[in-house]
């Protein structure tokens, strides 16, 4: 990637929308993730009067298989309704959101699309079991993976389970239980940011009451009044909590809970951006991305240098930015960052942030990228930082302006 900020890369203003995240094992239980984004994309792209044959470009981030994922983006965009567009799949673990948006911005940069619809859906409940053929097991027995569970319990690189990643961090940085629950309680004080006024920030990009279809998308069977399975994380409500290893310091008030839903952002150059925008007077350029690795077994360290390269390649520093939002499945992360940074770790991920209102993997980082917008749309315009990690002890990042 070139080093200078990219050029002729834009969001049109409100073309861009999530669901609601649902708790593991909850609403989105049973539906099929694909086939799920497929139907919030298509009813969004009406709401929005934006025809499907404005796209020559999509991509799908996806991190959890569906039956019949084989066929990916064209199965996808043939449920949203153009049997023309082609493009591809984008899995990487946490960080597959912000890479679905990099990959897409790249096609339209190097002028090889000039709009891109860019989905990202996870289902982490039900996820597949996988069966691996090993001729040479005991009496011929295959490898037998849960596609989630089993990824949750083994890091094939030979490091600690995640949350020890955490604990490398927290005892590095000299991170107590209790800062960490300072800052818990702080995220939960901007989360109730975006409920106030009934969901008012949270309508700007996302349709409430969402209406849950049934499994064959035929009928409503529920309806959700927004994010489901969020706990009230205030002081009183966490203190008691004790860290879930022994002489650790991360409580289950300082991770983030796995959760369904998808997503979905267009990309497209200044001109198509234009044509689609809910606003002209509104302008979302994304200017640069960002992608790294700390040390091993450091996973929240990760969205530092990523951070810092996504910041480079827009020729910024921190001191240029306006709003952070983070991916943060450990509350850590945002400690380490403000620390490594200067970034006011109580300015960080106003509105909400995957602490609090779940994991689903792909949607994650493009959930909290819609929001950065409208944060900065709120602000009356500036730069915004959407950085995270990701499994592998990886970082990805993504810096953007907006002019309002």
């Amino acid at each position: 990637m070139s080093a200078s900020a990219l050029e002729n890369v834009y969001v049109p203003y409100g073309a861009y929308w999530s669901t609601p995240f649902a708790k593991w094992q909850g609403s989105f239980q049973n539906l099929h993730s694909i086939k799920f984004a497929a139907h919030v994309a298509k009813e969004a792209l009406e709401d929005r009067d934006i025809p499907v044959e404005a796209f020559d470009h999509a991509i799908l981030g996806s991190t959890t298989p569906q039956k019949s994922g084989f066929y990916g983006l064209p199965w996808l965009m043939h449920m949203v309704g153009s049997d023309e567009v082609s493009g591809t799949v984008v899995s990487q673990a946490c960080a597959t959101g912000a890479r679905t948006l990099q990959s897409a911005a790249l096609e339209i940069e190097n002028d090889m699309a000039s709009a891109s619809l860019c989905i990202a859906a996870d289902r982490i409940s039900n996820s597949p079991t996988v069966i691996y053929p090993d001729p040479g097991g005991m009496a011929g027995a295959p490898v037998v993976e849960n596609w989630i569970l089993s990824n949750f319990d083994n890091d094939p690189l030979g490091g600690p389970a995640m949350v020890g990643t955490a604990e490398n961090c927290a005892r590095d940085w000299q991170v107590s239980t209790e800062e960490q629950h300072d800052v818990v309680a702080r995220r939960w004080e901007q989360y109730e940011m975006a409920l106030a006024d009934d969901h008012a920030f949270q309508k700007k990009y996302m349709k409430l009451p969402f209406q849950v279809p049934d499994a064959r998308f035929r009928k409503t069977v529920s309806e959700m009044p927004g994010d489901e399975g969020i706990r009230p994380a205030t002081r009183e409500a966490i203190s008691g909590l004790k860290p879930v290893m022994e002489d650790g310091t991360v409580t289950f008030a300082g991770q983030t809970h796995p959760a369904d839903g998808n997503c979905g952002v267009v990309l497209a150059t200044k001109e198509k951006a234009a044509e689609m925008s809910r606003d002209a007077g509104v302008e979302i350029q994304i200017l640069g991305f960002g992608s790294a690795r700390a040390k091993p077994h450091y996973m929240p360290a990760a969205p530092v240098p990523a951070a810092q390269k996504a910041l480079g390649m827009a020729g910024l520093t921190i001191a240029d930015v306006d709003a952070v939002k983070t991916h943060n499945p450990f509350v850590v992360n945002d400690v380490v960052f403000a620390r490594e940074t200067g970034f006011d770790v109580n300015q960080m991920n106003n509105y909400g942030c995957s602490l609090i209102f779940g994991h689903p993997n792909g949607p994650t980082g493009m959930r909290q990228t819609v929001e950065l917008i409208e944060e900065l749309v709120q602000r009356g315009g500036g730069i915004g930082l959407f950085t995270g990690c990701a499994a592998g002890d990886t970082g990805m990042a993504l810096v953007l302006k907006v002019t309002a």
